[in-house]
């Protein structure tokens, strides 16, 4: 399967980042009773809202060890595009392409890009149907079965 990355970048990066830092900060005031200004907040939220900052290996002084941030995502149900419940239509022993699809001229293109690659004989063994992400609009699939 081939999937186009807007499928699974719903958001940019950064916001994600900045908006789970956020919540993080939330908690952390709400459990130790801090009083924390907005001013304050958003300055800590925008200091902490690249993934860069989290990437450098830090060393401490005598430390046996370096410590690096990671940060992990792990996918939503409805952003999971092997999800049978949600994508019915994403069956098993088949190969899918998934391009974005908003308008008609979207569905041109992936068209055109899919006829570069696959002869019109080929092209025609492909079922071309349309399915919406639960967070992230329609996208156009071309799925072909594998059991021919």
């Amino acid at each position: 399967m081939l999937v186009h990355g807007s499928f699974f970048e719903t958001i940019k990066t950064g916001d994600l980042i900045s908006q789970s830092f956020s919540q993080v900060l939330e908690e952390r005031i709400q459990e130790s009773g801090f009083i924390v200004n907005d001013e304050m907040k958003n300055l800590l939220i925008a200091m902490f809202s690249e993934q860069e900052n989290f990437s450098k290996v830090r060393t401490v002084e005598k430390a046996s060890v370096k410590l690096r941030f990671r940060i992990m995502t792990e996918v939503k149900a409805e952003g999971n595009i092997l999800n049978p419940v949600k994508y019915p239509e994403i069956v098993d022993d088949s190969i899918c392409f998934l391009l974005p699809y908003h308008n008609e001229q979207d569905r041109e293109l992936a068209i055109k890009r899919m006829s570069a690659v696959f002869s019109k004989k080929e092209m025609k063994l492909f079922n071309e149907f349309k399915i919406k992400h639960h967070f992230n609009g329609y996208f156009l699939v071309f799925r072909q079965s594998l059991n021919k």
